[in-house]
């Protein structure tokens, strides 16, 4: 298996609210606002990279509708291009293990840690 495999198969995504595990070794929560009724102790997260996340624009924009998915993960995609120093935060800790990517919303598919993970995928 080659390098690039086994570092993309690293990273996960899972929602904030859903207990952590040893398999998410290094915890990042990738939004820009901190969710509802978790306290920081209970998130567990190692770092929140908030601008790393869409711009607010954007993600009201988007308001997780599916029929929109495409062109929201095309302009989060640019976005995420001017963000090199954060990419490189994210994948510098990969290089160490697991890294999971923490998501608040209740949309398991079309949400802002799915799409990141889609970009840095296309990284390594």
């Amino acid at each position: 298996m080659s390098k690039t495999l086994k570092l993309k198969n690293r990273f996960k995504t899972k929602r904030v609210y859903e207990p952590a595990s040893e398999e998410d070794s290094f915890r990042v929560f990738v939004e820009r606002l901190w969710p509802r009724g978790i306290s920081k102790e209970k998130a567990k997260i190692d770092l929140w990279l908030k601008d790393i996340a869409p711009s607010t624009e954007l993600r009201k924009w988007f308001n997780h509708d599916p029929a929109k998915w495409n062109e929201f993960k095309k302009r989060y995609h640019d976005e995420i291009g001017s963000k090199k120093d954060l990419v490189e935060v994210i994948l510098e800790k990969l290089s160490k293990g697991t890294v999971t990517l923490l998501y608040a919303s209740r949309e398991e598919r079309y949400n802002a840690a799915t799409a990141l993970l889609d970009y840095l995928k296309g990284k390594k």
